[in-house]
């Protein structure tokens, strides 16, 4: 197995893209495309570069993975499989988020609440292949309802439910998030060996610094500033929900969740032929 990470600068994003060597298939994990939210125009430079690298690899993308609707940035999941192919999936709990935030913002003529916009929705344990290698599924509420990880050989991609050790873990205030089923999901990934990579989804280097895009779980479980092994439950959910009170709203939440429901697309038309993101008044 091999694993090329791309960063965006932007949204300080991770995409990784997991190969199987010996079939030469990968797939394509928490891909971006750009989107500048005061000139309301999207760009597709950072998929690009992801599309570059396949191509020049010879590499077939069987999946195109997401670890949960994102609220940072725009997925180019869309944009990726009409470029290279491959199958667009996410952990069943998305229908929970579908059900919670298309509502909000009164798209349901273009966005199905029944998850049917993506090709493959996974259960908590499912297991499927990219080329060679065995990949299964585990649900990691908290940050949303609807987190997804994927375990693969030594190696485990968990989005935003936790960052790098300084930094803690992920944010539990937006609709449907839970301070206690994260604490849960971060001691059911302490129970990996400590030698497990883990993949992050974010980091946010100081100037001058790289940013960290892998640690390990034995890293994790001794450094992690929010949370260890031995953490009461209790103590996690106060810091984490006094941590979170303090916290902005993203700057790109509402592009964000509404493309991202739509695997990075816009939406339906209006009649004037132009395309629109829906900024509620007074919702969050």
């Amino acid at each position: 197995m091999k694993i090329e990470t791309f960063y965006d600068n932007q949204t300080a994003t991770f995409t990784h893209i997991v190969i199987d060597e010996a079939t030469k298939h990968c797939a394509i994990i928490d891909s971006v495309l750009d989107y500048d939210q005061f000139a309301g125009k999207s760009s597709t430079d950072s998929a690009d570069r992801v599309i570059e690298y396949v191509k020049q690899n010879d590499l077939t993308c069987e999946w195109i993975l997401e670890t949960h609707v994102h609220a940072d940035h725009i997925t180019a999941a869309h944009y990726l499989q009409e470029n290279l192919g491959g199958k667009i999936a996410m952990g069943s709990s998305i229908v929970k988020v579908l059900n919670l935030w298309v509502p909000m913002f009164n798209n349901e003529e273009d966005t199905p609440l029944t998850g049917e916009q993506y090709d493959q929705l996974f259960n908590e344990g499912d297991t499927f292949k990219i080329g060679n290698l065995d990949v299964s599924v585990w649900h990691t509420p908290g940050h949303t309802p609807a987190c997804a990880t994927y375990l693969i050989g030594d190696a485990i991609f968990v989005g935003d439910t936790m960052f790098a050790p300084h930094l803690g873990t992920a944010r539990c205030d937006f609709p449907g998030g839970s301070a206690e089923q994260l604490y849960n999901t971060i001691q059911r990934f302490y129970t990996l060996p400590d030698s497990t990579r883990v993949f992050l989804g974010h980091d946010y280097p100081k100037e001058g610094d790289d940013p960290l895009h892998m640690i390990t779980i034995g890293q994790a479980k001794k450094e992690n500033i929010q949370i260890k092994p031995e953490t009461p439950l209790s103590d996690y959910v106060a810091m984490r929900e006094a941590r979170d009170a303090t916290l902005a709203v993203p700057k790109l939440l509402f592009p964000s969740l509404q493309a991202n429901m739509r695997n990075g697309q816009f939406g339906k038309p209006s009649e004037n032929g132009k395309q629109y993101i829906k900024i509620p008044v007074n919702l969050m």
